[in-house]
C-alpha cells in the first residue's frame, strides 16, 4: 500500500483511482496513518523547494520518499506530526529562498494547489503572512510570491482567512465567479459548487464582494454580516452562529439549521454519498455540535434521536440511505 500512497502524491493516479484510494484511507485507520504523515512531511518540504520549479519539485520529492524509507526521518515525522489534524504550513522559508534564487526564476508566477481530502482540515502561514484554515474536501490555489500589486488567491470549497495588513497591496479571495476583496480582515468563505451557492461571513475588517468586472457594483460587508451568493443574487444577513466559525478548530456547529443543508456538508466532509427517500425530514431543523473526529455514524445517531428516521449502509458503494 506504500507504493500506492506515492503513487498518489507523485500524480500517477487517475481521477477514478485517486478517488478509490482516498476511500479506503478514510475507512482504513492504519492506512490513514501513514497517508497523513507522508502527507504532512511532504507538504513541509516541498514547500520550502517550490520556489525552484515543477522539475526540482519533482526531484525533491523523490528525495523526500527516500527519507521516509529510512527508520531515523518515520520516528521523527511520526514525533512531529502525531498532533497533526491541523497542519502549519510556514511558507515564507519559501520566500526568504526565494529572493535568493530570483534571478534564475521566478517564483511569483509559481502556482500552488493544495487540496484537502475528506476528513481533515489544514491551517497554512502564506507568504505575505496571512493564516488560513482549509476545511475538508477544499482547494486552494496561490502563488509562491504575491503580486507587487494585489494578492490574490482561488478557494473551492470552504477555507477561514485572517488576512495580514498591507494597505499597498489587497487581498482577493476568488471563487465561482465571485471576488472578495480585503486589506486585513477575518472571514470565512463557502464554496457549494453543488447548489451554485457562496456564502462570506465577515468576523473583523471590512469586505468588498463583487462579481468578476463588476467591482463598481460591488456590496461592502461590516462585521458580523455575511453575504448569501445564489444564482447571481446577493443576500446580506446579520451571522446568526458565530460557533459555526469553530470548525477550524475541529469543531462543526449547527443553528437551526435544515437537516438538507447539514447532510450536504456531511458529506463533503466525510466523502460519501447521502440519499434521502423520505423527502419530509429533509425540512426538519436541527441545533447541535460534533466534533472533527466524530464518525458519521455517530452524528447521524445523534441526529435520528431528535427526528425518527432509518439508517441503512450501503458499504460497498459508499452510500447511506435515511428514510
Amino acid at each position: 500500500m506504500e507504493k500506492q500512497i506515492e503513487k498518489y502524491f507523485q500524480e500517477e493516479l487517475n481521477a477514478d483511482e485517486r478517488l478509490d484510494f482516498l476511500r479506503q484511507v478514510e475507512s482504513d485507520d492504519e492506512l490513514k496513518k501513514q497517508f497523513i504523515k507522508f502527507k504532512n512531511t511532504f507538504a513541509l518540504l516541498s514547500f520550502s523547494d517550490v520556489v525552484y520549479g515543477k522539475k526540482n519539485d519533482r526531484d525533491s520529492y523523490t528525495q523526500f520518499l527516500q527519507k521516509m524509507r529510512a527508520r531515523h526521518i518515520r520516528t521523527l515525522s511520526f514525533s512531529l506530526f502525531k498532533y497533526a489534524a491541523i497542519i502549519t504550513l510556514l511558507v515564507i522559508s519559501a520566500y526568504q529562498a526565494g529572493v535568493n534564487q530570483r534571478s534564475e526564476t521566478s517564483p511569483e508566477n509559481i502556482e500552488n494547489k493544495l487540496y484537502v481530502p475528506a476528513g481533515q482540515r489544514i491551517k497554512l502561514t502564506l507568504q505575505d503572512g496571512t493564516t488560513v484554515w482549509l476545511n475538508a474536501q477544499t482547494t486552494l490555489t496561490y502563488p509562491t510570491i504575491f503580486d507587487k500589486k494585489e494578492r490574490r488567491v482561488i478557494v473551492d470549497g470552504e477555507a477561514f482567512f485572517d488576512v495580514a495588513k498591507d494597505k499597498q497591496r489587497p487581498f482577493i479571495v476568488s471563487s465561482q465567479g465571485v471576488e472578495t476583496k480585503v486589506l486585513g480582515t477575518q472571514f470565512n468563505i463557502y464554496n457549494d459548487k453543488k447548489n451554485n451557492n457562496i456564502k462570506t461571513s465577515l468576523i473583523e475588517g471590512s469586505l468588498q464582494i463583487y462579481f468578476v468586472g463588476k467591482e463598481k457594483e460591488s456590496i461592502l460587508l461590516k462585521p458580523n454580516e455575511q453575504i448569501s451568493i445564489k444564482n447571481g443574487s446577493m443576500t446580506v444577513e446579520t451571522i446568526t452562529n458565530h460557533d459555526y466559525f469553530l470548525w477550524k478548530d475541529g469543531i462543526y456547529s449547527f443553528k437551526d439549521e435544515q437537516l438538507v443543508d447539514i447532510l450536504n456538508k456531511l458529506q463533503r466532509y466525510y466523502d460519501v454519498r447521502i440519499i434521502i427517500k423520505n423527502p419530509s425530514i429533509n425540512q426538519e431543523k436541527y441545533t447541535g455540535k460534533f466534533r472533527h473526529r466524530d464518525s458519521i455514524d455517530s452524528i447521524l445517531r445523534m441526529l435520528q434521536k431528535i427526528h425518527k428516521f432509518k439508517i441503512q449502509k450501503d458499504e460497498e458503494n459508499n452510500i447511506i440511505t435515511l428514510s
